[in-house]
């Protein structure tokens, strides 16, 4: 039973993935990975919400299944942030590979941080 929470997370994430990358990066005239950059920062405000509302709220497992492991595992993506980075690095836009590094875990970081934050602002 514990599979189908997580395949039923990731069939809601893997797509919004696909389609927000797309929307974001469409707008913007750049060959960083703004779209990888946004879902990647978006799963992690959401999965420190959720680790925050388990661990505060005492939430059924099942919520860390669908949406922890499930959607927001769809809908981040640690691969393509990496072949985004090593394309920019290969291209010698490398201030651009440095700095999608370096955003992307600082942003990502405190994503999460954000979203423990609220989550514990909300049950605590």
């Amino acid at each position: 039973m514990k599979v189908l929470f997580v395949i039923a997370g990731a069939v809601a994430g893997a797509p919004l993935r696909y389609l927000t990358d797309r929307a974001v990066q469409s707008r913007h005239d750049s060959d960083f990975p703004w779209g990888t950059f946004t879902v990647n920062v978006v799963g992690s405000a959401i999965l420190g919400f959720v680790v925050g509302a388990s661990t505060a709220a005492d939430a059924p497992h099942w919520v860390q299944l669908l949406v922890g492991t499930g959607f927001c595992g769809a809908l981040t993506t640690y691969s393509t942030f990496s072949y985004e980075t090593l394309r920019l690095w290969e291209q010698n836009a490398r201030l651009a590979a440095v700095a999608n590094v370096t955003a992307s875990i600082l942003a990502g970081l405190g994503a999460a941080y954000l979203g423990l934050a609220i989550s514990d602002s909300i049950w605590r």
